[in-house]
């Protein structure tokens, strides 16, 4: 992050969130919220994110989900135009991540942070780890020389760690990608060459969604237009998933946010 700020309170954070459009009155429109949950029921698998969803989920429950755990318009008769996601349930994510942060750097545990959204997230994942390690715990080193073909979104390229961030990196560029592929190339390696995998990952999209299908403890940021890691949270498979815009026009509104995640895991800020 580019500065240390001051924890904000809960109420404060809220206001933040929704005058930034993290949470509250979000840029995706509804009809790209309801195309991608009719998408994953279809059984399109670049809207599992590394989950298996099998034919469980109709439209309408994934919609009940997403109105219960992010804050979209519940009213399935709300087609098109503003959808939401409730600033309060992005806070009770945040608290539900502590918690997890917590716990991991009491255990001196081994944590795997990465992120699919470079753009927007990679200097909230990067304070996290940062912070981590600074606690005491073992920021995971992924194996070299890793690399992935076309995922489940399209994309492929190599698999590298910036500030200690696992992230896709193609053509000197770090690339957005949803692929659950990246985090199964890691975990494969690391089993390859055995180390133990990590005791929990800190990510977003098919990252968080393939580790937690694996079993390994998982938590997440994610957009309301990605409904998979909420139903694994729902289904108990992702361990925590926070509501977030996961690319708003500033990256740096996250700040705030991740000054009160690490605040409340009890946890320093570092630069």
């Amino acid at each position: 992050m580019t500065s240390v700020h001051i924890p904000l309170t809960r109420d404060e954070l809220t206001d933040h969130l929704r005058r930034t459009r993290i949470a509250g009155d979000v840029a995706t429109p509804r009809e790209n919220n309801l195309r991608h949950y009719r998408e994953l029921v279809e059984g399109n698998r670049r809207f599992w994110l590394g989950l298996e969803l099998g034919e469980r989920w109709s439209e309408e429950k994934v919609l009940a989900v997403m109105a219960e755990r992010v804050g979209v318009v519940a009213d399935p008769a709300h087609r098109k135009g503003q959808d939401t996601i409730d600033a309060d349930l992005t806070v009770d994510g945040l608290d539900r991540m502590a918690e997890a942060l917590r716990e991991a750097a009491e255990r001196r545990a081994r944590v795997l942070v990465a992120t699919g959204h470079p753009g927007g997230l990679l200097d909230v994942h990067q304070a996290v780890a940062r912070a981590l390690r600074a606690a005491g715990a073992t920021v995971v080193a992924i194996p070299k020389g890793l690399s992935v073909g076309e995922g489940d979104d399209g994309t492929s390229g190599d698999v590298r760690q910036f500030g200690s961030v696992a992230v896709l990196e193609r053509g000197a560029t770090l690339w957005h990608t949803h692929a659950p592929q990246p985090m199964s190339a890691i975990l494969d390696a690391l089993e390859a060459a055995g180390e133990p995998l990590p005791d929990l990952v800190v990510a977003d999209h098919g990252w968080a969604g393939r580790a937690a299908q694996r079993g390994i403890k998982a938590v997440a940021f994610a957009d309301c237009n990605d409904p998979a890691l909420f139903l694994g949270e729902a289904e108990g498979t992702v361990a925590v998933t926070v509501p977030l815009d996961d690319h708003v026009v500033d990256p740096q509104s996250y700040e705030p946010m991740t000054a009160y995640l690490l605040a409340a895991a009890g946890l320093t800020a570092v630069r």
